[in-house]
């Protein structure tokens, strides 16, 4: 019998190479590896994301909830690598349940988080090939290069022909983002896009500066998202509020509506100010193994179980 597992050993062991130096970084900057459960009461309301239902409650969409109450309970550096299920998610850059890189650091924001996350790029990328170059869809990426940073703002107004606040108003901000956007990111060289509107980061703080802007970005490399990080929102009734409206857009939607996370934002009070970022390993393992289908680093896919 021929296995399709048997194609793809070389991206497999890549995998491996990349989460042993993962894990590596992390515990070098003083990061306590943490696991929290799977299976949870209630996810963080989110308008366009499904969570699994699973005996009455869910599987994890993301760890967030707990490692922030981790936070509140006083560790200051936490970093996390676990599966995490999202319903209806099957595509070539999408599977239902995927691996997910979550790591969070007290009082710190995020330009902290993007520029240790460049660090991370920069540290595990020539373990895993061997080479600070990433051959991908015929072009060379400077993995070692300074990330290229660019505004919401300035994106939209360098490709979109609108503002963000145009294409939110049309309802056609993921489309503008999906189709006009995202795929002229991190092709020389990775590329953070950052600053984006507050009814965009349901769970980001605001820039005191500018509160129609959240303090939220994202990582890009050859068109390919890798990562949402931003500085955390602690003030429990805002995120209440915040959650509230996303509940509602659910069932506008014709969605079903889970409970509020209430221990979360009772914990929010005695979370100190933070940063966190999530980065989606089977992604990045997709460049590193210059491929760009989800399923040739994956050692099984829902369809062959």
């Amino acid at each position: 019998m021929a296995y399709r597992q048997q194609h793809i050993r070389d991206n497999l062991e890549r995998r491996a190479r990349l989460l042993a130096a993962v894990r590596t970084f992390f515990e070098s900057a003083g990061y306590l590896e943490v696991e929290t459960p799977v299976r949870i009461p209630a996810p963080a309301p989110e308008a366009h994301i499904d969570p699994l239902s699973a005996e009455g409650w869910y599987l994890q969409t993301s760890p967030e909830l707990a490692m922030k109450r981790l936070l509140a309970a006083g560790y200051p550096r936490i970093f996390q690598i676990c599966r995490c299920f999202r319903r209806g998610e099957r595509g070539g850059r999408h599977l239902p349940e995927f691996t997910l890189l979550e790591w969070y650091s007290a009082h710190a924001d995020y330009h902290h988080m993007m520029t240790q996350t460049e660090a991370l790029i920069r540290d595990v990328v020539p373990q895993v090939i061997g080479r600070r170059e990433l051959a991908f869809h015929g072009r060379v990426i400077d993995m070692a290069a300074q990330v290229e940073r660019i505004t919401v703002d300035e994106a939209f107004g360098r490709w979109a022909g609108c503002t963000p606040e145009e294409a939110l108003a049309a309802g056609r901000f993921d489309e503008v983002m999906g189709l006009e956007i995202e795929p002229r990111l991190g092709w020389d060289r990775p590329a953070f896009l950052y600053d984006y509107p507050a009814a965009c980061a349901a769970l980001a703080r605001l820039r005191p500066d500018r509160p129609a802007v959240a303090e939220r970005f994202e990582l890009y490399i050859g068109g390919i998202e890798l990562c949402n990080g931003f500085s955390e929102l602690t003030d429990a009734d805002e995120q209440r509020r915040r959650f509230e409206a996303e509940r509602d857009q659910r069932r506008r939607n014709g969605r079903p509506s889970p409970p509020m996370p209430e221990p979360f934002l009772a914990a929010l009070a005695d979370m100190p100010p933070a940063a966190g970022n999530a980065l989606g390993l089977d992604r990045l393992t997709m460049l590193l193994a210059g491929t760009n289908a989800i399923d040739d680093v994956s050692a099984f896919v829902p369809e062959e179980l």
